[in-house]
């Protein structure tokens, strides 16, 4: 029951750890209160995105702050008893969120996005998960004009700094890619070099499987007990190891705050729903209706519709306005059948106020190592990260500079 690291967490982000740490020879144990990819990582649109070399920044026309402001958006709403806890972060975002200060951001966020699909593609062979895996990129769809030419303009921007590859759909291709969709789309951008997958949670779980194939071990546990030097509850009973890494997405922070640390973490929640499709319907790739702020996914249980960012309090009970707003747009755009899932699923995404995700050493625990905060990216950015925080913690020449993603950004 000794171990050179633990690694607590059990989502894309702790699995690629763990996966990369048992690499490189060191004995691993991953540590969990379920089984690997059955929280955050369990839920979202399946899409490894190459193309996302700028994260998601908070607008900063009064227009739309002033539409978010009273709570009707389709893709973002609020609890108002959680703002009070949300608005020191919802504040350093905006400032973050500066034409400026995203651009730089984004110099330091692509050397990570620049490797995810290769990085990805090298576990999904290794793990034998290819029949999951869909190439050909992701579809952006478009209701107007003005929409589409300001995307594309944005897209021309990203393959200027960044390469990012992309090409344009009219709306004559678009009905010959995705026959199926209704016509009030007019058209779209196709981001070429993503990937995507057919069920995020059995990728995870193909992951673990080859973590444990490598020699690694996956314990039952509580994460919350952990104490240096390092040691943990399982249901194996206390096991020990010489680092621990904490990949707790959206509960990252409390763990962090127990051990001294605080971070400005938030989390931004959302719901899924996968139905039937009638009529024969058929969808070939991931779908966004870009002016309304959903998305439809093709995956192995059903169309999974995807819902925009809901800002509350991480474990508030679930409101999930926002999936009964736009079923029925969804519905009028592709022939959706019945619902497939007794209940929406939610999930919370880890959130800094910079968009990037914290990756690497503590400041005052020794031995102790960070790989969180993700957003909307801890699928995309799983298998990078993990990579980057083994070769860290082993000495090896790192994949990408970590200095971006450094704990003490924060003055935590």
């Amino acid at each position: 029951m000794k171990f050179d690291a633990i690694v607590l967490g059990a989502g894309m982000v702790g699995v690629c750890v763990a996966v990369h740490l048992q690499r490189r020879g060191l004995r691993v144990a991953l540590v969990d209160r379920k089984a690997p990819g059955n929280e955050t990582s369990f839920g979202n649109a399946g899409l490894i995105q190459r193309e996302g070399v700028y994260p998601y920044a908070l607008p900063r026309d009064l227009a739309t702050l002033m539409r978010y402001a009273r709570n009707r958006s389709l893709d973002v709403r609020y609890h108002a008893r959680a703002m009070p806890k949300v608005l020191p972060f919802l504040y350093r975002y905006w400032y973050h969120s500066r034409p400026d200060r995203h651009a730089a951001i984004a110099r330091s966020y692509s050397t990570l996005i620049e490797h995810c699909v290769d990085e990805h593609r090298a576990l999904i062979e290794a793990s034998g998960a290819q029949a999951l895996l869909r190439t050909g990129g992701w579809l952006k769809a478009f209701r107007s004009a003005r929409k589409q030419e300001a995307e594309l303009r944005t897209a021309e921007r990203w393959r200027a700094e960044y390469g990012v590859a992309f090409e344009p759909l009219d709306a004559a291709q678009l009905r010959r890619d995705e026959p199926s969709l209704g016509h009030a789309l007019i058209g779209a951008l196709r981001y070429t070099e993503a990937d995507s997958v057919s069920d995020p949670n059995a990728l995870v779980a193909a992951y673990a499987r080859y973590f444990e194939a490598l020699g690694g071990r996956i314990f039952i546990g509580d994460a919350q007990t952990l104490a240096p030097q390092w040691s943990v509850d399982t249901d194996a009973g206390r096991i020990d190891a010489h680092s621990a890494v904490i990949a707790l997405g959206p509960w990252s922070d409390v763990l962090t705050a127990r051990l001294g640390y605080r971070f400005l973490l938030a989390v931004k929640r959302g719901y899924h729903m996968h139905y039937a499709a009638r009529d024969g319907a058929h969808l070939n790739q991931p779908v966004l209706d870009a002016e309304i702020g959903y998305m439809m996914t093709p995956m192995a249980r059903g169309i999974r519709l995807t819902t925009g960012a809901e800002l509350a309090y991480r474990d508030a009970p679930a409101t999930p306005v926002q999936l009964d707003a736009i079923e029925p747009i969804a519905r009028a755009l592709f022939p959706l059948g019945e619902r497939l899932d007794a209940q929406p699923w939610l999930g919370s995404r880890p959130c800094t106020p910079d968009m990037m995700p914290v990756i690497g050493p503590a400041s005052r625990h020794k031995d102790l190592w960070f790989a969180f905060g993700h957003a909307h990216h801890g699928l995309t950015l799983g298998p990078v990260t993990g990579r980057l925080l083994a070769e860290m913690m082993v000495g090896a020449d790192p994949i990408a500079d970590p200095r971006p993603f450094r704990a003490d950004r924060f003055k935590c």
